[in-house]
Parts: structure tokens; C-alpha cells; sequence
């Protein structure tokens, strides 16, 4: 057995190459392709320990090539044949006769000898119908094949920050969030580069976070070497680019480096490695820059700090943006300058105002560095947090949170403090920060943070779902900061939900059109728009919600705020969910739920695992749905906006599995909740009151139905809103088929679907239809429970909603007029004894059963006496045992 260095991030890559190894008939060949410390090696040495261990019969050969053996003739064929014969036969002897899957693996491929590579092909081709997968390991410039031979390739990434923080922690190192983004992005997540820059730095290095890392010592040494290689030109133009943005004209670049005639130079750069020219064909076409941080950094080491700084004065004089300009000029000053500090945070300012977060947070970090005045430095610390987390960037913002904490308290710091907590989704710390930014403001001296700390409370009452209060506090800051600063505008953007949660939807409607109208470009328009996307979806306008969510992620990569993108994904998510569109919805929800990772947001976690939990729990996907729903739980903070949708997964799962009992326990806190919180109430919004009415119906409580039911119809039917009030009718038709009113529950259940009809909800229309079928059933009228839950079952089979095309099926056998009297067995059960057979042998209990198909227990009990009676058993567990074949489809 090999012992190899720990293989961390490749469990993906190793079960993907193992299941094509056991799945071979024949022979079949992969290549992995990856640069030089990817991983290659460590891979395919437990790659071959693994297949080692997955079969006592599995024959596994592995050899390791090199440079030296590329001139020894056979010397890769005496490795997997662990012998010193090099011979074609050697090699056959050793892979034997066995049919067990065979996996032969030649690390660093490149190197191998011809005469080794030629017996290896010429063996396997005549052994070509066992199974066999040889896997062969190459970096990409020097991927050379023998002729004829096809090969699929497997591309060896860099490994992702999860996998990076277990390397650190192996060795003693717990990386910050923020570092360890840095350090993932700025190695490409090369196993190699890692490792190096964990065990070379001081460990203090990784507790900090906004610094530059270095590249590794062995990469400098080639940088250096590759550089003293080049031409003093082509080593020029290699430090220019080095100096210069990614976005400048090669023009600056080649100013910088004083040359008159450069191609010859970028020839040779590019030659070097040390620069990518990317796919220009035609010096017109080149956009030279490095090939990677890495090699950035290694340069910058070898130019040396006087070097470095002269050339970023240089390029300031060249470059025209004013961004850029002050870039090279705080590149090139180490010490306090309170001309250039002013400069920047006045351009942080500007951008801020452009809605562009993440560039001002930068700005206004690199003046407080450059501030000695400890009051604006202060302030300009608070704001550069202040910023990313308007960005969307809260890991970025928390690493800085200690550093503000230590500030002296004044009202920007409480009000960014407040920020972070409402974006962690704690609604007690951001309650108790904003009251003390607002008790300490002066309105006269801090008119613009006084707007800001206004805008915060709109925030704030946005994830409480308050419209009332949501609106005063819009207003106010509209009204201190003017309707077109950034604060004013934000606050403007929520301000229609407000209004739709106070019951005034058609005044939300105008508002978000005349605001998407007006403001059409950059982040506010991003946040316009998904503003108008969520008004969409709560009032039934599903296509052009959709429409405008779907436009609100896609301007993520126009300088969107991620907190506005993963609001959008999340009820684009809903959206389709709704809609049917389910593999598109849990496409996103993964989306959301990367971003939520990467950004520390926790807010639209629950809403987003609302979604997962719905969908899993219907296809019966349970192991899933249960961790969506724990994932649910975990992040689930005291905001309103996600206590509700975390109450809502936990119910769907409860339904989905017909357990009634538990989806009453679960909604019943919201009856209290909804007379808080307008937007719980409001129809429309959060589809609970027809979820929990159906379970008070099925458990028997149907007075208690009745009065939940009866306000919020009212409350549906002033509003016009057409979903909510088909879902009240849905449940309006439970209770009245309860009570013996078949006809006004056929009513209510027709009712329903009419209001339905025309809306891209094929997930409500399957559940009306079912419940309405039920009903039918109950009340006797077998014939149109049939059509109607036929109806269901179609719909639910197009949406993959296996958990109720299951329960359709046992309702349609169950009905009795589609079961041949063949299908019933020896003794003569009726129909429905046959479904509480079924469903008893199945483990369930009687209330269980009741709810699974919508009878009393005493009717279950009463068909479990006369089945006792027809089949000779006396318990439950003798039912199981003699129907234990047939259950266990």
C-alpha cells in the first residue's frame, strides 16, 4: 500500500474516475490534465489505493515517469510490471485473466519512454475487451498522444475554499473567511501554492485581513530565473505589466517601459510564460497581462520596493482615469498624505452615489490609511465598512468589524454596525444599534447620516415585513436626503413593498413603474428591479415577476449589489417553483445558497431552502428535503423574513408526508405572528393560512378552521387577489366536504380553479384538484373523484411530484372503479380496505392513515376490523407480514 500526502478536495474527482473504472467493459483511457502542483500526483496515488480497497479481485498497476526515464527504454513498463522484465509478455502475465476491473495509472505521462508506451498499447489492444481503465496524468503543455489513441480528459481545477481551509487547518492554522477567500483566489486554489505560502508566512499573517500575499519562494526563484532569461526589453514590458490596471491600453504599458518597437519584446514575454496574451492573433487584437497573481506578486518581489514605487509614479502621469491615477499614486506613497486622502474620498463618494460599493470601500480604505487626523480617519474606516457591506461583501466587512468596534462611538458607526446585523439576520442587535445612532445623530450638523440611519430603519422593517412603518421611515429619509441620493433612492426602491403590506398594492404597482423608468443603469437599477420583481410575484403578475427577476441577476455582473442578486435568485427560485419550472428553481437556490456562503449574508438563506425543502419533499426526495430544512435551521435568525419561510419548509416536508398533526404544530405560532406583521396577513405574500387550515380540517378541528379561514377570505376577496383566494377556497372546500356540504364544497373547489385559470401556478391547480378530489371521494360521487384526480395526478407527473402522484394512484385505487377484481388477490378486500391495508402494512397509524386519505380514524379502524376478519390475521404486524411482498414497491 502507497502512503501518500493527504488528498484533500478530490473526493469529487476520485469517485468519478473509481465508478468509471468499475463500470468498464473493455478498455477505455482518461487523461488528467492539470498544471505542475495541482494535485495530479497525490490524486492518482489514492486513486490507486482506493481501487485497491473498493475489491479484493481488483488488479491495480501504478507507475510514476520522470525525465530521466523518458531516455531509459522500458523503464515505465518495469514499474507496473514491478519486476525488471520490460517485456510485452512480462506485462501480460502481470494483468492476468481476471475480469475484475483493472485500473493502471502513469502519473506525469509525458515522460514516458516510447518503448514503454508502445508494449503498454499494444497489450491492452489485444486484451481490449477486459475491463480495463488506463488513466494517464499530463500537464497541459506538453499533452502529446500516441497516434490513435482517444482518450477522454478530466480537467484538474484548483481546489475550492473549503478544501484550502482543511489544508491550513492541518497545520495548526485557522484562516478568517476573508483570508481565505484571498488566499483561494489569489493561488487558483493550486494545492501546491497553498501548502508553500501556509508553511513560508508568519502565522500572524492569516488572523489579518486587506493585505497583498506574496507568491511562494520556489516561483519567485523561477520568475527570477525566467526574467533573467528575457532581453532588457522584454523584461521592461514583463514590469510594466505588472505596474499598469488589467483594464489600460497596452499603449501605457509599453510608454512605461520606454519602448519604441514592442512586439519583438511581447514575443519574447510571452515566450517567458510570465504574461498571457490570451487568443490575439494580431498585434491589434493583444491585451497582454500576468498569468496570474502569483506570478504578479513574484515580479513585483524581484523589482523591489524603490523600483515598484518609481513605476507606479510614472504610470500615474500617464493614465487618464482618475481612479486609476490615484491608484498608482497611493501605490507609490507609504506615508500619511492628506491632499491625496481628500482626493479619494471624495471619488469614494462619487461612486458610492454610482451604486458602485465595492470600488468606494477600496477608496475609502486607502484614505484613512493615508489620513493622520484621527477624526476623518475614523470616519473614513467606518465608511470603507460601511460600503462592502453595501456591497454585499459581509466577511469582508466583519474582518473590519473589531477595528470599528474600537472607534469612538458615533452615529455612522452604530448605524454600520446595525447594517451587519441586520444583514446576519439579528433583528434585537440592529433594533438596539439603530435607536442609539438615531438618539445621538444631530440633524442639523448630519443631515446625510441622519438619512442614512433612516434608510437603515427601512431595511430593517423590510425583513420584519412591517409596510406601515417601512413607509414613514422611506419617507423620512427621502425627505433628508433628497430623492436622488444613494440613501434616497434605496429607500426609495423598498418603499413599494411597504405600500403593498399596508394595503395599498396599486399605489406599490405605479411606484415601482415610474422608479424602473427612472432609474435604468448600474446597482439602484438592479435594485429597482427586483424590488418591482417581488411587488410582481405577491400580486400575481407571475411573468413579469419573473421576467424581472430573471433581469435582476443577470445585472450582478454590471456592478450589482450581491445582496440585491440573492434576493433575486431566491424568489426567481419561488418564481419557477410555482411555475413548474423545478430544475431551473433548485439551479438557482444552489446559486443563492454559493452566494450566500461567499458574501456572509444570511438573510435569504431560509427562503432559499423553503424552496429546496418544497421541492425535495414532493419528489420524495426525503434525505434532502430534511437537509434543506436543517440548513434552514441553522441559519435562521430573529428576522421575521426568515423565521416564516424556515416554518413553511418544516410544514411542506409535514404535509408532503401527510402528517397533519405536525403541520399544525408547526404553522399555528404564525396566527399569533400575522397580527404583528402585515406582511404575513397580506394575501398573497406567504401561502400559510390555506396550508394550515387543510391540516385543522383533516385532524377534525373544523370550528378551528373556520375562524382562521374567514377573515383572510374577506381580507383576499377586498384585495381582488386571485391565488390567495383560490388557496382559501382549496381549504373553504376541505372544510365544507367535512361538514356534509358537498354541493357548496363543489362550489368553492370549482371556484377555485376558475380563479386559477390563466395563472402559471400548475403547482396550486395539482393541489385544488387533488383536495377536491378527495372530497368527491368521500362524499361518495367515485365516478368524478376519478376525472378530477386524474386531473391531479397528470399534473403532478409533469412537475415530478412523485410523493403525490403516489398518493393520486392510491386514491384512484382506492375509488375502485379502476381496479379489476384480478387485482384485489384471493380474498375480496374493497377497495378502500384495500388502500388502509396497503397503508397499515406500510407502518403507519391509524390517525395517519385518516389523514393519508382523508378519512376519520374510526373509519380506519372500522375497515382494519372487517379486513382482520377476511384475511384471518389479529394485529397489525401479521397485516405487514402477509402483505410484506406487495409493500415493498
Amino acid at each position: 500500500m502507497m502512503v501518500v500526502a493527504a488528498c484533500v478536495g478530490r473526493e469529487q474527482e476520485i469517485a468519478t474516475i473509481l465508478a468509471r473504472s468499475h463500470a468498464a467493459r473493455r478498455t477505455e483511457f482518461m487523461m488528467i490534465i492539470g498544471e505542475r502542483g495541482i494535485g495530479k500526483s497525490t490524486l492518482l496515488t489514492h486513486l490507486a489505493n482506493r481501487h485497491n480497497e473498493s475489491a479484493d479481485t481488483a488488479r491495480t498497476l501504478y507507475a510514476q515517469a520522470s525525465a530521466s526515464d523518458h531516455q531509459s527504454a522500458g523503464g515505465v513498463l518495469r514499474q507496473l510490471t514491478q519486476s525488471s522484465d520490460a517485456s510485452r509478455a512480462a506485462l501480460a502475465d502481470v494483468l492476468g485473466d481476471l475480469d475484475a476491473p483493472t485500473l493502471i495509472t502513469i502519473d506525469d505521462a509525458e515522460f514516458v519512454d516510447e518503448e514503454s508506451m508502445q508494449t503498454l498499447l499494444a497489450v491492452i489492444r489485444e486484451q481490449r475487451d477486459r475491463p480495463t481503465l488506463v488513466v494517464m496524468s499530463m500537464t497541459p503543455s506538453t499533452i502529446g498522444r500516441p497516434p490513435g489513441l482517444l482518450a477522454d480528459e478530466l480537467r484538474l481545477r484548483g481546489i475550492a475554499a473549503p478544501a484550502v481551509a482543511e489544508l491550513a487547518a492541518q497545520r495548526g492554522i485557522v484562516l478568517h473567511p476573508a483570508m481565505l477567500e484571498s488566499l483561494t483566489r489569489h493561488t487558483g486554489g493550486n494545492p501546491r501554492h497553498i501548502v508553500s505560502l501556509l508553511d513560508e508566512l508568519p502565522a500572524g499573517t492569516w488572523s489579518r485581513t486587506g493585505i497583498a500575499l506574496p507568491a511562494p519562494s520556489y516561483l519567485v526563484d523561477d520568475v527570477r530565473t525566467r526574467l533573467h532569461k528575457c532581453s532588457a526589453p522584454a523584461r521592461a514590458l514583463v514590469e510594466s505589466l505588472m505596474i499598469v490596471d488589467e483594464g489600460e491600453p497596452l499603449s501605457t504599458a509599453v510608454t512605461l517601459a520606454g519602448l519604441d518597437a514592442p512586439l519583438a519584446a511581447l514575443d519574447e514575454a510571452g515566450d517567458s510564460g510570465l504574461i498571457t496574451l490570451g487568443a490575439a492573433l494580431t498585434p491589434a487584437d493583444a491585451q497582454p497581462r500576468p498569468t496570474d497573481p502569483l506570478i504578479r506578486a513574484a515580479v513585483l518581489e524581484i523589482m523591489g520596493m524603490e523600483a515598484v514605487g518609481a513605476a507606479h509614479r510614472r504610470a500615474a502621469e500617464l493614465v487618464s482615469d482618475p481612479a486609476r491615477r490615484m491608484h498608482h499614486q497611493v501605490s507609490a506613497t507609504p506615508t500619511t498624505d492628506s491632499e491625496l486622502a481628500n482626493d479619494l474620498d471624495d471619488l469614494a463618494r462619487r461612486r458610492s452615489a454610482d451604486g458602485a460599493w465595492a470600488e468606494a470601500a477600496g477608496l475609502f480604505r486607502q484614505a484613512a490609511r493615508l489620513t493622520s487626523d484621527p477624526v476623518p480617519r475614523d470616519t473614513r474606516v467606518t465608511l470603507a465598512v460601511d460600503a462592502l457591506l453595501a456591497a454585499g461583501d459581509c466577511v469582508g466587512a466583519a474582518a473590519l468589524v473589531p477595528l470599528v468596534e474600537s472607534l469612538r462611538e458615533t452615529p455612522l458607526r452604530n448605524a454600520t454596525l446595525a447594517y451587519l446585523a441586520i444583514l446576519r439576520g439579528r433583528a434585537a442587535e440592529a433594533r438596539v444599534r439603530l435607536d442609539r445612532a438615531w438618539d445621538i445623530v444631530n440633524f442639523d450638523r448630519e443631515p446625510d447620516i441622519a438619512a442614512l440611519i433612516a434608510q437603515r430603519y427601512v431595511l430593517h422593517n423590510l425583513v420584519r415585513c412591517q409596510g406601515d412603518e417601512l413607509v414613514e421611515w422611506a419617507d423620512r429619509a427621502i425627505t433628508m436626503a433628497g430623492s436622488q441620493s444613494p440613501a434616497g433612492v434605496e429607500a426609495a426602491v423598498i418603499r413599494g413593498l411597504g405600500l403593498a403590506w399596508s394595503g395599498r398594492p396599486a399605489e406599490a404597482t405605479a411606484e415601482y413603474a415610474d422608479l424602473t423608468d427612472r432609474i435604468r443603469f448600474g446597482a439602484q437599477a438592479q435594485r429597482a428591479t427586483m424590488g418591482r420583481g417581488w411587488l410582481q410575484l405577491g400580486l400575481d403578475d407571475v411573468g413579469a415577476a419573473r421576467s424581472n427577476l430573471e433581469t435582476a441577476v443577470s445585472m450582478a455582473t454590471l456592478g450589482g449589489s450581491t445582496r440585491i442578486s440573492l434576493w433575486a435568485l431566491a424568489w426567481l427560485a419561488r418564481t419557477q417553483f410555482l411555475t413548474g419550472d423545478w430544475e431551473s428553481a433548485l439551479h438557482n437556490v444552489e446559486q443563492g445558497r454559493a452566494l450566500a456562503r461567499s458574501s456572509g449574508i444570511e438573510l435569504a438563506s431560509p427562503l432559499l431552502n423553503w424552496t429546496a425543502t418544497a421541492i425535495h419533499s414532493l419528489r420524495g426526495d426525503w434525505p434532502d428535503a430534511e437537509l434543506s430544512v436543517a440548513d434552514a435551521a441553522t441559519s435562521v435568525g430573529d428576522y421575521e423574513i426568515m423565521r416564516i419561510p424556515e416554518l413553511l419548509a418544516r410544514a411542506q416536508i409535514a404535509e408532503a408526508a401527510a402528517d397533519y398533526e405536525k403541520v399544525r404544530r408547526i404553522l399555528e405560532p404564525l396566527v399569533t405572528m400575522a397580527a404583528d406583521v402585515p406582511g404575513l396577513a397580506e394575501p398573497g405574500w406567504w401561502p400559510w393560512v390555506d396550508v394550515l387550515a387543510n391540516a385543522l380540517v383533516i385532524g377534525g378541528e373544523l370550528e378551528s378552521a373556520d375562524a382562521l379561514l374567514t377573515p383572510y377570505e374577506t381580507l383576499a376577496e377586498q384585495r381582488g387577489h386571485r391565488s390567495a383566494s383560490a388557496r382559501l377556497k382549496y381549504a373553504r372546500g376541505r372544510y365544507l366536504g367535512a361538514i356534509g356540504d358537498i354541493h357548496q364544497a363543489k362550489r368553492a373547489f370549482s371556484e377555485a380553479l376558475e380563479l386559477l385559470d390563466g395563472l402559471p401556478l400548475r403547482y396550486d391547480r395539482a393541489r385544488v384538484n387533488f383536495a377536491y378530489g378527495q372530497t368527491l371521494r368521500r362524499a361518495g360521487k367515485r365516478r368524478a373523484a376519478d376525472a378530477v384526480i386524474g386531473t391531479a395526478r397528470e399534473l403532478f407527473v409533469s412537475l415530478g411530484a412523485t410523493t403525490y402522484v403516489e398518493r393520486c394512484e392510491r386514491e384512484l385505487k382506492a375509488g375502485g372503479l379502476n381496479v379489476s377484481r384480478g387485482e384485489r388477490g384471493d380474498v375480496e378486500l374493497t377497495p378502500q380496505e384495500e388502500a388502509v391495508t396497503a397503508l397499515v402494512a406500510r407502518g403507519l397509524s391509524n390517525r395517519e392513515v385518516a389523514a393519508e386519505l382523508f378519512i376519520s380514524p374510526k373509519t380506519v379502524q372500522y375497515h382494519l376490523t372487517r379486513i382482520y376478519a377476511k384475511l384471518g390475521v389479529r394485529s397489525r404486524s401479521e397485516l405487514a407480514a402477509l402483505r410484506r411482498p406487495s409493500t415493498a414497491e
